[in-house]
């Protein structure tokens, strides 16, 4: 006896050995039950989905001599003469190949002659849309009202291309495209009847290679029974197929995800041994990263279709969730890109490299957009040559700034004095240039001229503007502290250089504002870094920090400013670890919601390597377990320890980087704004000619 194919050998003789299309088969059955039958159906859907099999089951059921009934027998001779093609009453037309008006008007003459041994007569009629016009015509009428003894099948793949008056006149039932998980299954049933040895990974490549056809998986299935000598093997089949082995496709991700340039290289140099579709495989990459994807977002719902389940879910664990959307992204364009690269090889390494190259900059294991420094708490200084001055000469600015001074304590407010200023008693060792004999006169500065009150108070404040952190830890009052390097002293707290002793004094004068919630106005000029005045947002990237500038820089444009709220004030100023927190942050180099986060953040216990930070509730949404675990891992790069870092939702009642930065673009404004007002010739131009100055466009200039 010949070899029959799958496809044919298992093809479904009843409603019952149908798989899928349950919603065609409950209607189907409750008319045929019911006796509420129409003259015409119409079955669409792709190929190999059971349009033509569906057809002859209703044959059966119509003709068969039990009755009409939603399961014929089988096994009396009109089953039989069905299932064997040879019914003399089910006329089955090819209309791809019967295309002429001819051929449907001599089909049509016999419709009006009874059935020869049937209880109907069923015309099927396959592939309906590739009928002629005149063909369509000529069945209109027929097909709105055959004789009581005829029923009419028609089954399309295309029905868009049906005349509307043809559909109007048919019961239409569209199949669906079978899942690889109906396919797997009944592969599974019918190798398991066949006793022929498959491996489950072998069916899941079937299954998607099938494209949801169950008639195309069945075929492919008989080609991998040759192709393994009686076995379904995953290797075999891969290799039949011409598809890509998944484990390439996860070194692909595994070199991205160390940023291992090498790795990638030589991980591309292996899947061109196999010279494969490099579109197919960037498609491939794709899969994976949609599947990793889901599994971020629901880990049960990630099937093991692949057998690859546990490698998915370790990837959602190792690449944070903003790497793989981007890496998906990127995958996309390269897909359409891809054809436009002179070589398919070049063009997908190409894609590879930008993913590597573009890849975020606070991703883990990517090189930090500065060199972060090996320092403590207590050592971290500001990089005299970075730290921004303003109102003083860049070539005076160095000796002010670089010579460094004892430990300071508060005192009472002195009188201003001239604006160049000779630095304090120098430290036991100095940093870069040696400090001039202690002594109140000031000193003239060749590159300052004349300069005004509060260009005064800028000069004093670069002279005291370099203490160490653990004065600043050690401050008595909570008001009376040192300001921190990259802050600038309030334009209403002129200081002075005291007279010759062991430790320079600074202290803020006993302003009102110094103790209400708004922040106290410090002095800055025009030329000032740092100019930008739109607070921190508050759900996006904060800022971009460097490690060896300790300004805060913010680049928005102007009308922006009242687009956001800025930081509420914190109840006192930094003392004691918060102090350490705002000169420790701008060094950890920062940004992104990680940056956000941190400067929101205050300091409240170092209990060795255990650290608190308590984290302001309004921004509450940024945070989560990667942001807490970044800012951990930034502060133990930066000071070379492993610390234990936890964040408390809690108002921290001194003031955080944020505030302090909020505060410092409202004192430079208002500098601004002064500096406008008391200028000579501005208040001539209001004298004069009535001149007003605008407010709102006033900005604080770069230099």
């Amino acid at each position: 006896m010949s070899y029959q194919v799958l496809a044919r050998k298992w093809r479904p003789r009843s409603f019952r050995e149908m798989v899928g299309q349950t919603h065609v088969l409950k209607a189907l059955i409750n008319a045929l039950d019911s006796q509420r039958l129409h003259h015409a159906y119409l079955f669409t859907g792709t190929r190999g989905v059971g349009k033509t099999t569906i057809a002859r089951i209703i044959a059966k059921c119509l003709n068969c001599e039990t009755g009409i009934s939603a399961s014929p027998c089988g096994q009396c001779s009109v089953c039989r003469e069905i299932d064997e093609g040879r019914f003399v009453d089910l006329i089955e037309v090819d209309a791809a190949s019967r295309t002429k008006v001819e051929d449907t008007r001599e089909l049509l003459e016999n419709v009006q002659y009874a059935p020869t041994r049937g209880r109907y007569k069923v015309y099927l009629i396959d592939e309906v849309h590739m009928l002629s016009t005149h063909s369509f015509n000529a069945l209109l009428k027929t097909l709105e009202e055959p004789p009581p003894h005829v029923k009419f099948l028609l089954a399309t793949t295309d029905p868009q291309k049906l005349p509307v008056t043809i559909l109007s006149r048919c019961l239409q039932f569209s199949l669906k495209n079978m899942p690889p998980e109906r396919v797997v299954e009944h592969l599974t049933h019918v190798l398991t009847a066949e006793s022929v040895p498959f491996e489950e990974d072998a069916l899941w490549l079937l299954g998607r290679a099938a494209d949801g056809s169950m008639r195309d998986a069945m075929s492919l299935t008989d080609q991998a029974i040759a192709f393994g000598e009686g076995k379904v093997l995953a290797a075999d089949v891969r290799a039949m197929l011409g598809t890509l082995d998944h484990g390439q496709v996860y070194g692909v991700l595994h070199a991205l995800l160390e940023g291992d340039a090498r790795e990638l290289l030589e991980a591309v140099r292996r899947l061109a041994e196999q010279g494969p579709d490099w579109n197919g495989v960037l498609a491939e990459m794709l899969n994976v990263l949609h599947r990793v994807a889901i599994a971020q977002a629901l880990p049960e719902a990630v099937d093991n279709g692949q057998g690859d389940r546990d490698k998915v879910l370790a990837l959602a664990q190792a690449l944070p969730a903003e790497d793989v959307q981007f890496y998906y992204q990127m995958g996309l364009i390269g897909r359409r890109d891809l054809p436009l690269a002179p070589d398919p090889r070049g063009g997908f390494e190409m894609v590879l490299l930008r993913m590597l190259a573009f890849r975020p900059a606070d991703a883990e294991g990517a090189t930090p957009r500065s060199p972060l420094k090996d320092l403590g708490i207590s050592q971290a200084t500001a990089d005299p040559a970075k730290t921004p001055v303003a109102g003083v000469a860049p070539v005076a600015a160095p000796a002010a700034i670089v010579a460094p001074v004892a430990p300071v304590a508060p005192v009472a407010p002195v009188a201003p004095v001239a604006p160049a200023i000779a630095p304090p008693a120098p430290a036991p060792e100095p940093v870069a240039a040696p400090a001039p004999a202690p002594a109140p006169a000031p000193a003239p500065a060749p590159a300052v001229a004349a300069p005004s009150e509060p260009e005064a108070a800028v000069a004093e404040s670069v002279t005291a503007a370099m203490p160490p952190a653990a004065a600043v830890v050690e401050a008595a009052e909570p008001v009376a502290r040192v300001d921190l390097p990259w802050e600038e002293p309030a334009p209403e707290q002129p200081v002075q250089v005291a007279e010759p002793a062991e430790q320079s004094v600074v202290e803020p004068a006993p302003e009102p504002a110094a103790m209400e919630p708004a922040p106290a106005a410090q002095p800055a000029t025009p030329a000032e870094e740092g100019d930008d005045d739109e607070p921190p947002p508050g759900d996006y990237d904060y800022y971009e920090a460097d490690a060896d500038g300790l300004d805060y820089d913010f680049d928005a444009p102007a009308e922006a400013q009242g687009q956001q709220p800025e930081p509420l004030p914190a109840a006192r100023p930094a003392t004691g670890l918060a102090a350490e927190w705002l000169d420790l942050f701008p060094r950890l180099g920062l940004s992104g919601m990680t940056g956000s986060i941190g400067a929101n953040c205050t300091l409240i216990e170092a209990d060795g390597d255990d650290w608190l930070l308590h984290l302001d509730p309004a921004h509450s949404a940024l945070f989560n377990a990667t942001q807490q675990r970044r800012l951990n891992e930034a502060l133990n790069q930066h000071l070379g320890r492993n610390l234990k870092l936890r964040i408390e939702l809690q108002r921290p009642q001194q003031e955080t980087p944020a505030q302090a930065a909020s505060r410092k673009r409202a004192e430079r404004q208002r500098q601004a704004e002064r500096s406008i007002h008391d200028d000579p010739l501005v208040q001539q131009m209001i004298q004069q000619f009535g001149a007003t100055v605008r407010a709102d466009s006033i900005e604080p200039l770069t230099p």
